[in-house]
């Protein structure tokens, strides 16, 4: 059985064994592999700040991370919860870019190394801004600033 299908079929007994029967799809996005859940009941993921989804999507990089031949991840995806998540942690990073230029090096975070990974890919697009993360922890702060 494929990769992907497997993907399909843990993903999808792992929601039912949580009582929450959802459809799974698995779909190659280039830079990771999205694990997309929809239906009916599907909040329930969604509660707490998406912890359950956190926690499933931690279940299936562990269990599947190993098996990719390049260093993506797989990001589970409910009722495009992390999509628009996404979308707002760019826009948030752009405006913090925008600010960066006028007021000096800005922070944002603490952030999980997900969060960090866009940011970072976010700033990368201006060729005129940079950033680091600090801190020693799992959640770490970005620092966006001008290029010198």
């Amino acid at each position: 059985m494929e990769l992907h299908e497997r993907v399909r079929e843990f993903t999808k007994q792992t929601v039912a064994a949580m009582g929450v029967p959802l459809e799974v799809t698995v779909v190659d996005a280039g830079d990771n592999i999205r694990v997309e859940l929809s239906g009916d009941g599907g909040e329930v993921l969604l509660r707490r700040r998406a912890e359950a989804l956190d926690a499933l999507q931690q279940i299936v990089n562990t269990a599947f991370r190993r098996e990719l031949k390049d260093d993506r991840s797989f990001v589970v995806d409910c009722m495009d919860y992390r999509k628009a998540k996404d979308a707002e942690l760019r826009q948030m990073a752009r405006f913090t870019m925008e600010k960066a230029k006028t007021a000096g090096p800005q922070e944002m975070g603490p952030l999980n190394p997900y969060a960090r990974r866009l940011v970072h890919i976010t700033v990368a697009e201006d060729p005129l801004m940079s950033s680091e993360s600090i801190g020693d922890a799992f959640l770490k702060t970005v620092i966006i600033s001008v290029r010198r």
